[in-house]
């Protein structure tokens, strides 16, 4: 393309391009790029002007060259597919009346700061630095997927898609931002970041963090942030964010935190948020309003798992999930009910990790009573018969976690048969050989079956005491049994 082809808006760039100087045609540093439609022929620019000057690349001798462009109007499509850009491209402020291609493009920087674009073709893309698109606004699709980034991507407080529009695709599922199986040298710094639906890093690797802290995610009845395999080097902060519709982290790989600290997570009659089969290193729940929805977390392994009881649903998954460490401490009378809700039903496991947890934490009489609720919890699901026995150990030793039930039950039994038999002493069986009777000692020979003190056999009690005798003696082989089963129970468990 000739300089004399050109309009004096598209010269003055042409000729700030072999220097790398910067083009400004805004007329105010408030300037809104959502009005360029209208701005004149004084700030319009042709993309087959801008691509003819990127593909040419005319250098000065001793300078570097680039295109550094503010508030510029540019019509027609900016068609770079394929091609190899050696310089920075920087369009801030600029309105894009076509989505401009970028398809497997290798180019060095791109920077669309404070932009508006209908929309962005940018799969493959080959960027040796960093992408910024922060503050734009993005009415179509910004895809991004099987890009490589040396450096970082930069979308805090862009705005992608539109609210209620229907997008190409899935009618029911529209997809606005595409970083699925992207590779990011650095971090994705997406503050404040608004995507009207569906957000995809599926396969997506990021060497260092994902920073989400403040945004809004909208895909109501589909998937609001859709990163299943996700890998993050560190730490995935979304703190203060807002999704309608399901957080799905399936299989993710997050050694560092998964901070949802204050977050405001809905999909009410489907899943909230699921993290199934995933590794992570601590998950934060702190502060979060409750979940409308269900959280799914089964086959998943946490280090720290820091959720407090307020934050659950009334609908969980917690099958095969591992944590070793639960904060913050509470009582375990506050973490069972969640137990209780898991759609699969009765989990032996999820009791177990939970009085885990409380041994880990040096708190034993939560792990116990945790185990405790496990086995009533566990008898409601055996014949009746076995419910029967399971109240029995249940009411007298707590199933081995209560022993000091065994001694109240012998203390009292003691104490009523000491009673009944110090009314009236039994006749002897051998008169003038018996001992001296002891009617404390008579109960306890009772009670005791085998501990002997030469009572019971020295004595014949008769009528209401011989009923007596034999109801202490049933009761005392009873509680000798349940006591045994329940001690075995719970020393099998050290």
């Amino acid at each position: 393309m000739e300089i004399t082809d050109l309009t004096p808006a598209e010269r003055r760039v042409w000729q700030a391009f072999p220097l790398d100087e910067p083009v400004d045609f805004r007329e105010g540093a408030e300037e809104d790029p959502a009005a360029g439609a209208s701005w004149g022929p004084e700030r319009t620019i042709r993309a087959e002007v801008l691509r003819s000057l990127l593909l040419t690349a005319p250098t000065q001798e001793g300078a570097a060259a680039g295109l550094n462009l503010h508030g510029a109007r540019i019509t027609g499509t900016l068609r770079l597919k394929y091609a190899v850009i050696d310089q920075p491209v920087r369009l801030r402020s600029c309105h894009f009346e076509a989505e401009p291609d970028l398809y497997a493009a290798r180019m060095r920087a791109l920077v669309l700061t404070d932009s508006v674009l209908p929309g962005l073709e940018a799969s493959n893309l080959d960027l040796e630095v960093y992408f910024r698109l922060s503050c734009c606004r993005v009415t179509g699709q910004l895809k991004l997927s099987g890009a490589r980034i040396g450096g970082g991507i930069f979308l805090n407080d862009a705005v992608i898609g539109t609210p209620g529009a229907s997008l190409r695709g899935d009618e029911s599922q529209p997809t606005s931002l595409l970083l699925n199986h992207t590779t990011v040298g650095t971090d994705i710094r997406a503050k404040r970041l608004t995507v009207h639906g569906r957000f995809l890093l599926n396969g997506t690797t990021v060497t260092g963090r994902v920073l989400l802290d403040g945004g809004s995610f909208s895909n109501p009845g589909g998937s609001a942030i859709h990163a299943e395999t996700l890998s993050v080097g560190t730490d995935l902060s979304a703190k203060d964010i807002r999704a309608e519709g399901r957080v799905d982290l399936k299989g993710a790989r997050i050694p560092g935190q998964l901070d949802l600290h204050r977050a405001v997570l809905s999909n009410p009659g489907g899943q909230a948020l699921r993290i199934s089969s995933a590794d992570v290193g601590e998950l934060w729940l702190r502060d979060a309003e409750p979940v409308k929805g269900i959280v799914n977390l089964r086959r998943s392994q946490f280090d720290v798992l820091h959720a407090p009881p307020a934050a659950w649903p009334e609908r969980v998954r917690l099958d095969g999930l591992t944590y070793r460490t639960l904060a913050p401490h509470r009582p375990p009378e506050e973490r069972l009910p969640l137990l209780e809700r898991d759609d699969t039903g009765y989990l032996p496991y999820a009791y177990e990790q939970l009085a885990a947890a409380y041994r880990t934490a040096g708190d034993e009489a939560a792990a116990r009573t945790v185990q405790l609720a496990k086995l009533r919890r566990h008898r409601h699901t055996l014949p009746r018969f076995a419910r029967l026995w399971g109240h029995l150990q249940d009411a007298t030793v707590g199933y081995g976690f209560r022993p000091m039930r065994a001694a109240g039950w012998l203390a009292a039994l003691l104490l009523v048969g000491s009673l009944a038999f110090a009314v009236r002493t039994p006749p002897p069986l051998k008169p003038g050989e018996a001992p001296e009777f002891n009617p404390a000692f008579y109960t306890l020979d009772l009670l005791l079956p085998i501990i002997g003190f030469g009572q019971e056999a020295a004595f014949a009690p008769r009528g209401w005491q011989q009923w007596l005798s034999y109801l202490l003696i049933v009761t005392g082989w009873t509680l000798a049994t349940t006591i045994a089963a329940g001690i075995t129970r719970s020393l099998s468990r050290q």
